[in-house]
């Protein structure tokens, strides 16, 4: 018996030492895993903390950004309101002085008509006529050229607020975000 005493003792002590190595090892185990849960916790939280400045970063860039466009439309329809209103005003006097020399040419028609009747002989009425011809072409030439001017500096005067918006517009989208 004395032998399996022995035996006996060596079997309890290799399961001691196995069970010792085998709870070791599993305390290791599981402090490898708990050190890995909560370096993967960690990281998590830091990764899910940059994604949430990021997201924020990005939503007031994207928030300053649709405010910028907003003020921009804006300021976009106020130019093109701006130049209705100036073609409008100036346009305006361009039918004005259109009527009014309307008017004139009636005026000198009427006139011109009377002269003509007045005439003594052909020879006298051919050269009237003549005479008001040239007269009717020259101011008829005088009057477009007038019409022009007056066309061309409403016209300029109308775009220079959408001009104007353009170029600032055109600023703004070339300045380096800040």
């Amino acid at each position: 018996m004395a032998k399996n005493t022995n035996t006996d003792t060596f079997v309890k002590d290799s399961v001691k030492q196995t069970e010792d190595a085998v709870n070791a090892t599993k305390a290791q185990i599981e402090s490898v895993v708990k050190s890995s849960q909560e370096a993967a916790t960690k990281q998590y939280e830091q990764a899910a903390e940059l994604a949430r400045q990021q997201v924020e970063q990005v939503s007031d860039v994207a928030s300053r950004g649709y405010s910028d466009v907003i003020s921009l439309n804006k300021d976009n329809v106020e130019a093109v309101v701006r130049a209705s209103t100036i073609a409008g005003e100036r346009f305006e006097t361009v039918g004005r002085e259109l009527v009014s020399f309307a008017q004139k040419q009636m005026d000198n028609h009427v006139e011109n008509t009377r002269k003509l009747f007045a005439a003594k002989n052909p020879q006298e009425f051919f050269a009237l006529q003549s005479s008001i011809i040239r007269e009717n072409f020259d101011a008829v030439v005088a009057e477009s050229r007038k019409v022009g001017e007056l066309s061309t500096q409403a016209a300029n005067d109308a775009f220079e607020p959408i001009q104007s918006q353009a170029k600032t517009a055109f600023e703004k989208a070339v300045k380096p975000a800040a």
